[in-house]
């Protein structure tokens, strides 16, 4: 069974929300079976990348909340953070761009790197004092932590079409699913589950998108002949060669 995960670097529901998701999925007796794909998502796609702004300030500018407002719900998605076991600073952090991160991510998903790099980028937006947001040099750094080769990570992030076609192709993917926002989660392309659902949701989801699978049908066309671990039958021969 495949998982397919829109998620955005930017978004906390996405860093709480992978931690959920895993945490029913490590309890999920069929988890072995389980192929989980993380695809791009922008929530601020036509962001410039040295447009940088602090978090609370963007929230009360997009969303029209006051900073009382903005700060209480940093405090809110902090503590729904400290459940999951994450770390979360609720205050001095920015916003950017994240196209880079995820033209990263698609060159770290060739290497077998993906994960390793998504929770990386994730403890350094959200857990780590330095900005990622504007500082090639700061991914490179990560990218590199996370077993990526420096140079290569330079090399794409220094060619803003490197993997830029493979995120655009995700987002489109997103749109013709019906996703709006992020983290969105796909089950064999057949249950969709939206937001950061507590563990239990996605444990739910899991088992009946695994128990609803549908069997191989085979289609009956008589006696023809096959190849099997004791040969290959021959038509009008009583023994297979």
């Amino acid at each position: 069974m495949r998982v397919e995960i829109w998620s955005d670097i930017a978004c906390p529901w996405c860093y709480v929300g992978k931690a959920r998701f895993e945490k029913a999925l490590a309890a999920f007796p069929h988890r072995d079976g389980v192929e989980v794909v993380h695809r791009s998502f922008e929530l601020d796609p036509g962001r410039a990348k040295d447009d940088v702004q602090p978090v609370l300030t963007m929230l009360t500018a997009k969303y029209g909340m006051s900073e009382a407002q903005a700060r209480a719900g940093e405090d809110n998605l902090g503590a729904q953070a400290a459940a999951e076991g994450l770390d979360y600073r609720t205050r001095d952090r920015d916003h950017g761009s994240t196209f880079d991160m995820h033209r990263l991510l698609h060159l770290a998903r060739e290497r077998g790197r993906h994960d390793a790099l998504l929770d990386a980028f994730y403890r350094a937006n959200f857990a780590e004092e330095r900005s990622v947001f504007n500082d090639d040099e700061r991914l490179v750094e990560l990218a590199a932590a996370a077993g990526l080769d420096p140079a290569e990570a330079r090399t794409v992030l220094a060619d803003p079409t490197a993997y830029a076609d493979e995120v655009r192709a995700d987002e489109r993917e997103a749109a013709q699913l019906g996703a709006t926002g992020v983290p969105f989660f796909v089950l064999d392309r057949a249950y969709g589950v939206s937001g950061a659902q507590p563990a239990e949701v996605f444990a739910q989801a899991l088992t009946q998108a695994w128990g609803e699978r549908m069997p191989l049908k085979t289609v009956d066309a008589g006696d023809a002949a096959v190849c099997g671990p004791d040969g290959c039958a021959v038509p009008g021969a009583d023994n297979p060669r």
